[in-house]
């Protein structure tokens, strides 16, 4: 803002001032109005379903408004307005209307709205009674004369030119402070909608802190799951047969038997086949040498749901992503065939604005949640190292659809 005052009155300051409280007052009171009357007919009604309907609507409308004041802050204040509300973890209007009405700042924004509809009374006074006593000071020769007078209580009256003239000068600095006065005001509000209506870096940073932290444990304990998987699949199979295969060598080298000779060959293929299906369950040797694309073509080939595949990726994500992307579709893949009886499924993969996005629908009988052991919950955590969301729609009676965003800078 400008610190000389002439500079500042002939600036935009004052005007975008005036045009933020003046065009406040009427979305105030036009949305406290609505907001009053929805709330008195959800009362009115509440014995029905209605009633609880409409009730459900008025922190609603707190959101939308809301949404409105934090545009409006860019009179005012350039910095960013970013919005306190978190993302909704499915798509559709039901879940969104579930999750905004749990959130914390939906009701801190219905508070806002109706402290906000209150004040626009005031603000309403104040700008309307500025005008007004400039606007007859400034006007007070062309209404004074021809018998009309100027009557200010019951002591003073205006009735010459001489007189109305000198009342310019009045309305003139009357103008000016009230362009100044206007200023101040439009800066509370500013402030108020900033501190209940924008999400603050610093809250930002404690949920992002909290959220790391979680899926940082969720990740240490799905590591050393997986330690254990490892362990005890290597002492099962590959490590049971080696043994097996020394003990054949052993008693082929004293015997000289081709037979088991022969024996010893094939446990040597089972353990190579089982070391090799160990190893592609950590990382596939596909996805290193050919890419992303290969690699879940060759899933599709063994999935037992007809896949249809469609990458289109210019150039090569980095590994971590990739390799992030490939468990994803594995694990949407085998959810599919196992849990969610599907006849056929589609994986997607796109470079979108820097962002990998990969995508998987499948016509299963849907119904998947995280929290059932489906190992969506870690695939989450998986792609939220990577700063990227993951998101799932899955509504009874299906379709399924997975879709990973991840930055790709």
């Amino acid at each position: 803002m400008a610190r000389n005052p002439l500079r500042f009155l002939f600036s935009a300051w004052p005007w975008r001032a005036f045009a933020y409280v003046v065009t406040g007052v009427p979305i105030g009171l036009v949305w406290l109005a609505f907001t009053l009357a929805l709330l008195g007919l959800g009362l009115l009604l509440t014995p029905v379903v209605a009633g609880v309907v409409l009730l459900a609507c008025v922190p609603l409308l707190a959101v939308a408004l809301a949404a409105v004041e934090r545009r409006r802050l860019r009179w005012l204040d350039p910095r960013p307005a970013p919005s306190p509300h978190g993302a909704v973890p499915r798509p559709g209007l039901r879940p969104w209307i579930r999750y905004r009405l749990r959130e914390t700042a939906s009701w801190r924004e219905l508070g806002y709205g109706l402290l906000h509809g209150a004040l626009s009374v005031f603000d309403g006074a104040v700008v309307s009674n500025l005008i007004a006593v400039a606007a007859v000071q400034i006007a007070a020769p062309a209404l004074v004369g021809g018998g009309d007078r100027i009557q200010y209580g019951s002591l003073v009256t205006v009735d010459t030119p001489g007189e109305a003239w000198a009342l310019v000068p009045v309305g003139v600095v009357v103008a000016v402070a009230g362009l100044y006065a206007l200023t101040l005001l439009a800066g509370a509000r500013a402030a108020l909608a900033r501190a209940l209506l924008v999400r603050s870096g610093e809250a930002e940073l404690g949920e992002r802190l909290v959220a790391v932290t979680a899926s940082r444990a969720r990740m240490a304990g799905a590591f050393e799951a997986e330690r254990r998987r490892i362990e005890r699949d290597l002492h099962d199979g590959a490590q049971q047969r080696l043994t097996g295969l020394i003990m054949l060598l052993g008693l082929a080298r004293l015997d000289g038997d081709r037979e088991l000779i022969g024996k010893a060959q094939d446990e040597a293929r089972a353990a190579l086949a089982e070391l090799r299906d160990l190893v592609r369950g950590i990382h596939p040797s596909i996805l290193t040498d050919r890419g992303l694309d290969a690699a879940v073509r060759a899933l599709a080939e063994r999935s037992p749901v007809p896949v249809e595949v469609d990458v289109d990726l210019p150039v090569r994500p980095p590994e971590q992503l990739e390799s992030a992307a490939y468990f994803v579709v594995a694990e949407a893949l085998t959810n599919a065939a196992r849990h969610g009886d599907a006849r056929h499924a589609r994986v997607s993969a796109r470079m979108l604005d820097r962002l990998l996005v990969v995508e998987i629908h499948d016509d299963g009988s849907g119904g998947a949640d995280p929290g059932q052991g489906t190992g969506l919950q870690g695939l989450a955590d998986r792609v939220a190292v990577h700063d990227g969301t993951l998101r799932l729609s899955s509504p009874p009676g299906g379709p399924t659809i997975v879709r990973v965003e991840m930055p790709c800078g």
